[in-house]
Order: structure tokens, then sequence, then C-alpha cells
């Protein structure tokens, strides 16, 4: 969610700072040639000649790991994660590299992650929920929820809406420009201290007027959500999201929570100087919390955006207006940004929808498609170029389009 590899994006806990189909269908080969073998009583030297042309091609492995095992490869990060959901409902976890370096443990299967700017979509979802229930009012004013807050130098809260902070159209400075990263590892903040924070700066546009992505839009909806249903935002992603679809593996990280609960690869920063990477896995969130602060496994997150993308968790109404997207080129060529849901154009058409989300340790990107295809790849250090977040995406759409 660090606003710097987010904004050349992208999504993610500092935010900055989102089917895979089968080999199964080389397993059915296998098994219509024995079928015919037996029909046709063939020879042992062709029965040999098919055993080991089937045992070969399950050596080989298939495009998403061999994605994951370049991802991992010539200064890479660390360790790399996916789960694939292909059309029919087949789900397989990946790993690639090591999980920890100082020991040298395996990646664990579909381990926990800190999801960053993915958390931008449970906002959203919870905003989007409170629209529905005629709460929350997409185009009313900031000020209508969170009367004589927003204020600064070409500030106005009377003039920016909901909707502009879901859309990142609010023109809002964003607080994390000015955060010191990775010196805040151990930091805690408080939501009003990091809006405070981003008023201390001049507006970047007016609201409406350009789409810019910025952490301060979601801290401001998170605060919305808490003085509308008088809860924690926690509890409110929690009971709204987290258990209405089922979701073991993801929470909202406690106050003081600076752990990953479950099993999970270590995170990892870069070293500026060229040594070795520092382990960042341990870490207060709490600067990027409506924004970035939730954790998930990869299989966790396919799960939600299915969801979402079905309608189990939001009326039509809602989910076509957070489905509706303006341009954002600066995350890619014919990407769209919603109601905190990005279009991304696949390589053997259609789209994906997700978000994806980049905190110091880690990078998410994921996607699922309305045939019912999802793919999520995690990798254990934050990108530092824009050449290998497009690394990450072009796992995501290999697996989205085999």
């Amino acid at each position: 969610m660090r606003e710097q590899a987010e904004q050349n994006f992208r999504s993610s806990g500092r935010q900055r700072s989102g089917g895979r189909r089968r080999v199964v269908m080389a397993a059915a080969t296998v098994a219509a040639g024995v079928m015919s073998l037996g029909a046709l009583a063939p020879s042992a030297a062709s029965a040999s000649s098919a055993s080991a042309s089937s045992a070969a091609t399950a050596a080989r492995p298939d495009a998403v790991q061999k994605g994951l095992n370049a991802l991992v490869r010539d200064g890479g990060p660390p360790g790399a994660l996916a789960s694939v959901k292909d059309r029919d409902g087949h789900v397989r976890s990946y790993t690639a590299g090591v999980g920890d370096l100082a020991t040298g443990a395996k990646v664990p299967k579909d381990g926990q992650v800190r999801i960053g700017s993915n958390t931008k979509t449970f906002t959203a979802v919870v905003v989007l929920q409170l629209v529905a229930e005629k709460k929350i009012r997409l185009d009313a004013s900031v000020d209508t929820y969170l009367p004589g807050l927003v204020r600064g130098d070409g500030i106005d809260g009377r003039r920016i809406t909901v909707r502009h902070l879901l859309q990142h159209t609010s023109g809002l400075p964003n607080y994390t420009d000015t955060l010191d990263f990775p010196a805040i590892q151990h930091r805690y903040f408080e939501p009003r201290e990091l809006v405070d924070m981003a008023l201390k700066h001049k507006a970047h546009s007016a609201p409406g007027k350009k789409w810019e992505y910025n952490n301060t839009n979601y801290v401001l909806a998170g605060l919305i959500i808490q003085k509308v249903t008088g809860r924690p935002l926690a509890e409110e992603i929690d009971k709204r999201v987290v258990q209405r679809v089922g979701l073991r593996h993801t929470y909202f990280p406690a106050v003081g929570d600076q752990t990953i609960r479950e099993r999970h690869p270590k995170g990892y920063v870069a070293d500026p100087q060229g040594g070795p990477p520092r382990d960042f896995t341990t870490m207060d969130p709490s600067w990027a919390w409506a924004a970035g602060q939730m954790i998930s496994t990869n299989a966790d997150l396919n799960r939600f955006f299915g969801a979402l993308l079905s309608g189990r968790l939001l009326p039509k109404a809602q989910l076509d207006q957070m489905r509706t997207t303006i341009p954002a080129e600066r995350l890619g060529p014919g990407v769209g940004y919603g109601l905190g849901l990005v279009s991304r154009p696949l390589s053997c058409g259609g789209v994906s929808w997700g978000h994806g989300g980049d905190i110091d340790g880690y990078e998410t990107r994921g996607g699922v498609t309305k045939d019912g295809r999802a793919a999520n790849v995690a990798v254990t250090r934050m990108p530092g170029s824009e050449a290998e977040m497009k690394r990450v995406e072009k796992v995501v759409d290999t697996a989205l389009c085999r």
C-alpha cells in the first residue's frame, strides 16, 4: 500500500498502494487412452510407450508453475505462491522459492500474506451495503457524515462525495507520500492522524476532475463506516463480508497485532545498499487501515472476489455501480477503476475483476472472470519497479487464460 508502488500501481497495503484451467485435461486424456487400450488390446511395447509419454507430461511443470519459478529467479522475491480455480471449480495451489531465508523452509501452500490494497475492496463493499440499506448515499458529501473534518488548501469536504472517495477522484493529497518507510515498521497510527497528515498539503485537483490512486480516500471511507454504524471498521468487515462468505483465513488485525496468525511465508524488503533482504514479516499495519491492513490467503481472495462478482455480497444495483469504471491507464492499458474494483483486459479476451495490493513484505495480484475462473498470486517482497509488477500480473493472466 505504499503509494510509490501503488501509484505505479497500484494497489496495495501501503497501498499504495488485483481461472485457471487445469491439468485435469491431461489426466482425462490419459484415462481415455487407458480405456481405448483395454478395448483394443495393444501390444506391450505401445502400452509402455504411452506410459512413458504420460509420465513425461506429468513431470513437466504447467504454465503457472513455470511462471512462479521465473518470478523467484535472478534477484526476484524469495518466495511466490498462487491459487487457481478453473471454470469447472477445480482448485490448485502452487509455490516456488523459499518461505524463510534464515531457515530455508518451504513456502507453505496457500499461506497467509498481507494483502495490502485488496482491503480497499472489502471497505468499498461495506460502504455499498450501507448504501443499499439507505444509511449512506453515494453522491452525498463527505461532510454529511464527517462534518467539518475535511478542510485544507483547496480542500472542502462539502464538495467531495462518497463516490469520489471510492473511485479515487476526490483530488485529496495522499498521506502515504509523507510516511517514512520502512522506519515506521512498528509505529501505531490512529486513522484520524493519517487524515490530518494528508490535510496539511494542498489538494491535487478539484473533486471529480481526475483519477488518482490515493489511500486517504479509503481511510475516510472507513471513518464514514464507523460513524454510520457506530461500530469498529474491523467488526463491520468481519460481520458483513468475512463471515458471510466463509473466509476462514482472512482477518483485519487488531490494534497492536503485528503478527500473521497462521502458516505464512516471511515477507521481505530489499536493502537499498544491496545487502541481504530485510525481514519485514512483523509490522504494525495501522498506517494502512481501511486502505490496506488486512491479511488473507490466495484461495480466500479468490472466494471473496468470486462471491462479490456473483452477487452474494451486494444487490444488483450496487454491484453495477461498483463495476462502472473510469479509465485508470496508470494501472495498465485498458484498465478501469470502479468503486474499489479494477477491471483488467486479458490476453485471451474479456476482462478479469479484482484489485491487488502492495505492502512492505508482500505483493498480491489476482482476478476473477464472469465464467468462474479465478487466480491470485502473491510474492514475498513488494515490487521495486513497474517491470516487477507486470511479471506478477503476467502470471495471473497466464493462469486465467490457459
